[in-house]
């Protein structure tokens, strides 16, 4: 399971250092991938399958599936982790996201979330400051 905030940069060469945490949860390869807010996302092997078999089973018929799929798969990239626990991120991901120099990791049960860290910070202040909206309306959906 992969919990908490981490901050670290990207290097020159366009390398993340994956937290020491979150590095045994996904093993030497992963996929990483295009996410919602503009952000990145890398699940361990066995999530992204996981995830692969529910975009199969979308309708090819509504384009907002065919949209979602696209983003997901034709956006996604196998990374292998060097033995400093780091990765490479395309230039296409990489753009996507915006990611300057300093990033936030995110580990979110599943999966690893990666933002632009002032992009980042942006987001959770927004989301903090509506925690109590957020909270009914999830009480709506049995949370």
């Amino acid at each position: 399971m992969f919990i908490g905030e981490y901050t670290y940069l990207i290097d020159e060469k366009k390398r993340l250092a994956i937290p020491v945490k979150f590095r045994k949860g996904l093993g030497k390869r992963a996929v990483i991938t295009r996410g919602i807010d503009n952000c990145l996302v890398i699940y361990p092997l066995p999530e992204w399958r996981k995830l692969a078999i529910k975009l199969e089973s979308l309708p090819s018929s509504r384009a907002d599936s065919r949209g979602f799929i696209r983003l997901m798969l034709a956006g996604a990239v196998d990374v292998e982790l060097d033995k400093l626990g780091r990765i490479l991120i395309p230039d296409y991901l990489k753009n996507y996201a915006t990611l300057k120099k300093n990033v936030s990791i995110l580990g979110l049960s599943n999966r690893i979330e990666i933002w632009d860290g002032e992009k980042w910070q942006e987001y959770k202040k927004k989301t903090e400051q509506d925690a109590g909206g957020i909270a009914e309306r999830l009480k709506e959906l049995g949370v």
